[in-house]
């Protein structure tokens, strides 16, 4: 009697989400799940069509590592139009393959990922948290008790909107957009409605007080609900001299650790708020004169800009390992600091950029341009000497250079560590000096 041979069982898979370059840029999480054995499935918007399946066919290439792409249509600042094409790819992926577990690596695609980890009962941040993480005005309604005064105006209603009532100074933010754009200071009623007819009509604006007060984020991974690791990290933005608020430096960790313990706190209580149950949350805060932390906004993904590298440079240990291990169900765990890391972002003046030179022993500029793959930067021991780590450049030579009003009009930016808090601010001191930006157009400029 012939027995019929059973049929193979769907190879295992795991889903990475958001921009190609975003995930190109952290390439320890395709490292990690081919090293598993696992089929690594990446769903980018379609705008990375071209790009990425160039890349995908270079053996010395990251992207080399991914099985299978799918490419999906829809804009960041539409709330919910990446969902139907993401469903649709991932109802056909469900047939192929059997999917394990599933992470969003940037911003552009957390909610859809939220839909399908519950759909499928993977570890995940959970519904709440990544349809709130991703609207400025949920954020709000969810978590008022962290949040400064506020009013949403929906599209539609702009011109009837008393705005007369608000505690100006206020900030509006465009309540889907990420990478700080659109976000502006604004100083009175006047002011904010000129500001208002500016964005597109089916934006959605939240309008909020402006706290005054230091900024800062803090990173934590979450597993089965409970805080494995919380580190605060600083921040510096444009806000000092210009009416934008985009991130010009990270340090990692704190310095002034008299904060700490109310950030930290406010920050566990808000995560249990949304329920928030596995994954790595970046949430960002300022806190006012009184002490008082304020949530500006909540992110359920990796910490964007160069904060990954921060953190290995701080701890000696890469995280994306142990945000696998989450989103696998594994235990996981990550050590407290023991250097103090920074990364910073180089004003320019506009005009076209024609040079970047760094006087500096061993270190050259590394032109990664526009979404570009940023080098291995390898962490130092407890007490070696500060370091400059690396000096990068994130636009092509030639490229316009416009002034600071969103994280991607950045260009230059340097990554440094120390084993003391003023040792790094010596260092960035020393490396500023040692940098040249030179811009045509608008003349020279060293930062």
């Amino acid at each position: 009697m012939t027995v019929a041979a059973l049929p193979e069982p769907p190879p295992r898979a795991f889903v990475l989400t958001g921009a190609f370059w975003v995930v190109c840029r952290n390439p320890r999480y395709l490292r990690e799940l081919s090293a598993r054995g696992l089929k690594v499935l990446l769903i980018t918007p379609e705008s990375y069509r071209e790009s990425a399946q160039r890349c995908m066919k270079d053996a010395d290439h990251p992207a080399s590592l991914i099985d299978d792409v799918a490419f999906v249509d829809g804009s960041l600042d539409q709330e919910g139009s990446f969902v139907p094409g993401f469903i649709a790819r991932a109802r056909a992926w469900r047939r192929q393959y059997t999917i394990v577990g599933a992470y969003a690596v940037g911003e552009t695609l957390v909610e859809p990922t939220g839909l399908l980890g519950d759909a499928l009962g993977l570890p995940g941040p959970g519904l709440r948290a990544t349809r709130a993480c991703r609207s400025k005005y949920l954020q709000r309604w969810y978590l008022d008790e962290f949040s400064p005064a506020s009013l949403v105006i929906p599209p539609g209603e702009r011109e009837e909107t008393a705005l007369g009532d608000l505690p100006y100074p206020v900030v509006a933010k465009p309540a889907t957009r990420h990478s700080s754009s659109g976000v502006a200071h604004v100083a009175d009623a006047a002011e904010l409605r000129d500001l208002l007819a500016e964005y597109p009509e089916y934006e959605t604006v939240l309008v909020e007080q402006k706290v005054q007060g230091q900024e800062y984020s803090v990173e934590s991974l979450v597993q089965d609900g409970q805080v494995i690791f919380a580190s605060v990290t600083r921040k510096e933005t444009t806000e000092s001299h210009a009416r934008t608020f985009v991130e010009l430096s990270h340090s990692v960790p704190n310095a002034r650790t008299e904060e700490n313990g109310a950030l930290l706190t406010a920050n566990e209580q808000l995560l249990r708020r949304l329920g928030f149950g596995d994954g790595i949350a970046h949430a960002e805060w300022r806190v006012a004169a009184d002490g008082r932390p304020y949530l500006m906004e909540i992110a359920a993904r990796t910490p964007g800009d160069g904060l990954l590298a921060l953190y290995q440079l701080a701890t000696g240990q890469p995280l994306e390992p142990e945000i696998v291990r989450i989103a696998l169900g594994e235990p996981a765990s990550y050590p407290a600091p023991r250097r103090w890391a920074r990364q910073v972002y180089l004003d320019h003046e506009p005009g076209t950029l024609e040079d970047v030179t760094v006087d500096w022993p061993g270190i050259e500029p590394v032109w990664v341009g526009e979404g570009g793959m940023w080098p291995e930067i390898a962490p130092g021991g407890p007490d070696a000497p500060p370091t400059l780590r690396a000096v990068l450049v994130l636009k092509p030579k030639g490229a316009r250079l416009a002034p600071l009003a969103s994280s991607d009009d950045r260009a230059v930016t340097f990554l440094i560590d120390a084993p003391t808090p003023g040792e790094l601010d010596a260092l960035e001191h020393r490396v500023r000096a040692a940098v040249q930006l030179t811009t045509g157009t608008a003349g020279g400029h060293g930062v």
